[in-house]
């Protein structure tokens, strides 16, 4: 069994959330979490994501059951460019919605693996016995820099060009996904945020905050987000957390094809 709970905030800053998020299960025994950090403006970030959500959304619903895992994955991939290309033309339609786009992170678990998928800053984590695993890799122009040892991490997290994406869904016609395959188990959760949260609260807070002994996944969820809002709330900020507990009798989840 899975559980899952969602909590987005607009921030002490920004008037609009720009962010959009979507969590539940499937009618066809997958679970899925999405969020997106659109970004263009007032309006033109929040229909970016808003657009992002509900094709994939719809696209995914629509997946048979039991699909071998590079099904699913093709499934996620297809999702996500076909995002892209609703965004990109509405973009191109509308003088107001010019050059709009958001990131976007999407999971799809079924029992014990999992497809992911994401482009730009959104991110995907993985907790488990008390370690915190990042499992998405940011397409910003920092990371770039650090990757090519021109700057060090500390150095990113002060650069006046941190926000600068060098990959988004919906700002171009053609895109590159990022697919992995991940394997889980009982006990392991899984967590998906935008920048508002992973830019302002450090991995070892998280920790402390998934690792509660007795918090419930809403209260962990919640406190998370307020952790960003009390380092100063400067960004929207959404949390997805998705935990894989026992399965209860009469509650099976489809397991993938080999």
């Amino acid at each position: 069994m899975i559980r899952t709970v969602y909590v987005s905030d607009v921030g002490h800053v920004r008037s609009v959330n720009e962010d959009s998020s979507w969590v539940a299960p499937l009618e066809q025994g997958y679970t899925l979490g999405i969020v997106a950090d659109g970004m263009g403006g007032h309006q033109a970030g929040d229909t970016a994501s808003r657009l992002a959500v509900e094709t994939i959304v719809e696209d995914l619903s629509a997946i048979p059951a039991a699909l071998s895992l590079e099904a699913c994955g093709k499934a996620v991939q297809d999702a996500i460019l076909h995002a892209n290309q609703v965004i990109y033309q509405a973009a191109s339609q509308s003088e107001e919605y010019h050059n709009m786009g958001t990131t976007v992170v999407v999971l799809l678990l079924g029992q014990d693996k999992g497809v992911l998928g994401h482009i730009g800053d959104s991110r995907a984590y993985k907790y488990r016995d008390g370690q915190l695993f990042q499992l998405t890799e940011d397409h910003t122009l920092v990371n770039e820099l650090v990757k090519n040892g021109q700057i060090s991490q500390e150095e990113a997290g002060m650069h006046p060009r941190r926000n600068v994406l060098t990959r988004a869904l919906g700002t171009d016609e053609k895109v590159a996904v990022d697919l992995n395959s991940i394997e889980f188990s009982e006990g392991d959760l899984f967590l998906l945020c935008s920048d508002g949260l992973s830019s302002y609260v450090s991995t070892d807070r998280m920790v402390q905050i998934l690792g509660t002994a007795g918090g419930s996944l809403q209260s962990r969820a919640e406190s998370l987000l307020q952790l960003a809002l009390d380092a100063g709330g400067d960004d929207n900020i959404t949390v997805v957390l998705m935990e894989r507990q026992a399965d209860s009798a009469g509650l099976g989840i489809k397991e993938w094809k080999s």
